[in-house]
């Protein structure tokens, strides 16, 4: 008896998903639990498992998008597993009939190292393109569907010649010049959502500065006993957290958002933290970080990290925030414009720290010094209260040792 797969629903706001990749060939025997497909969203990459053993039979291709609830394949559960191993794909009758001898030679065969998809391969096959010049973005560098519809091949050389013969100049180079792909849905959910943030709020950035010299001394102070009581580092992220936590206190109005023409004020400290990969900007949630302590912090900023890399980064871990703090600083940034994850109101921009000359008590001093931007929506948050947030942030680095002990 065959059983479905379908697509699973992954938040109430998702109405589809695309097919990002087929883990096991159409013919493969597959084991109960293991991952056969995973699937993109706008916001998440979600893997699934088979829940029967059995023959796979695919009914959907890499990169179709589907509808929630939508049958992309079936198991036939009464299949037999092959002896001692998992059964290797089926090969089409036809395949084995009709194709030439000389197809291992094809412009589509693949170097021995080189994982492509089936569906890749039979396009490539179709369309006379040379797998090894395509670039694969799929699991592990696999070359996909999308990868293959997207390559762009490049100047023939025997047209290069012609042009280098008459004029003397070098032949132009037949090496591949651009790639062409297709946007993942991650990567269109955001870029959608930061032109949405430009157009629906009246962005307006703050700037400031603080001293690390406090918080670079107290780190170094009690890191090794920290690490040895919490298992963890004490980092400059839960002291930034802390920070934002007391000023969204002491200015409740960024502490809300614009629903319509209402405002919703939170009564809630859940901060949202800005994690790069190589899927996309994710922007995973802390909660209650008004009651947490600094190494609750540590711990959930690494989970989240170790997730996001994974790529088992869940709906649930990204919604709800109500301020985000975005550390471009780790890549070198020296002075950013960080851009509103709606519908909050407000978002705080680390930066590198630097050693640079300032004056303290009459004297000029150098201290390790970071820029700090408060980007904000004007609608609902005034200059004053901006400036105020953001000198609120800076007298708590600069002073830590007050938010240790709550004063």
């Amino acid at each position: 008896m065959a059983k479905n797969i379908t697509i699973p629903a992954v938040g109430e706001s998702i109405v589809s998903a695309t097919i990002g990749q087929w883990h096991k060939a159409d013919g493969e025997y597959v084991e109960k639990g293991e991952i056969v497909l995973t699937i993109e969203t706008d916001k998440i990459s979600t893997e699934l498992e088979a829940e029967h053993s059995g023959s796979l039979k695919h009914s959907a291709s890499e990169g179709d998008e589907v509808d929630i609830g939508a049958v992309v394949g079936e198991i036939d559960e009464t299949a037999k597993a092959p002896a001692g191993t998992t059964a290797k794909k089926a090969e089409p009758a036809e395949s084995k009939e009709e194709a030439p001898a000389a197809a291992v030679a094809t412009p589509a065969a693949e170097s021995a190292d080189q994982k492509v998809t089936p569906v890749a391969k039979k396009i490539a096959e179709e369309k006379g393109i040379d797998l090894s010049q395509v670039t694969g973005t799929g699991a592990g560098g696999k070359v996909t569907k999308a990868d293959v519809e997207g390559f762009v091949p490049s100047a023939d050389s025997t047209a290069s010649e012609s042009v280098s013969g008459d004029t003397g100049q070098p032949a132009i180079s037949s090496e591949k010049r651009t790639t062409r792909k297709k946007m993942s849905p991650l990567r269109k959910k955001i870029a959608d959502h930061l032109v949405n943030a430009q157009q629906s709020a009246a962005l307006l950035t703050t700037f400031n500065e603080c001293d690390m010299t406090e918080v670079m001394a107290l780190r170094k102070r009690v890191q090794e006993s920290f690490v040895s009581k919490y298992g963890v580092k004490l980092g400059f992220m839960s002291f930034f957290i802390k920070a934002v936590v007391e000023a969204l206190k002491e200015v409740p109005a960024i502490n809300a958002q614009i629903d319509g023409d209402e405002i919703v004020e939170n009564h809630f400290y859940d901060i949202g933290v800005a994690v790069g990969t190589d899927k996309g900007l994710f922007v995973p949630v802390i909660r209650d970080c008004d009651t947490k302590s600094f190494a609750g912090v540590e711990q959930d900023i690494i989970d989240y990290a170790g997730k996001a890399k994974e790529g088992k980064i869940q709906l649930e871990d990204l919604q709800g925030g109500v301020f985000t703090i975005s550390n471009g600083g780790i890549y070198g940034s020296l002075l950013s414009t960080p851009i509103l994850n709606p519908p909050q109101s407000g978002i705080l921009g680390m930066h590198t720290i630097q050693q640079r000359p300032v004056a303290i008590d009459g004297e000029v001093v150098i201290r390790p010094m970071m820029n700090l931007a408060l980007s904000y929506d004007h609608r609902l948050v005034d200059g004053k209260e901006a400036v105020t947030f953001l000198i609120r942030v800076k007298e708590c680095i600069e002073n830590p040792d007050r938010m240790l002990i709550g004063a």
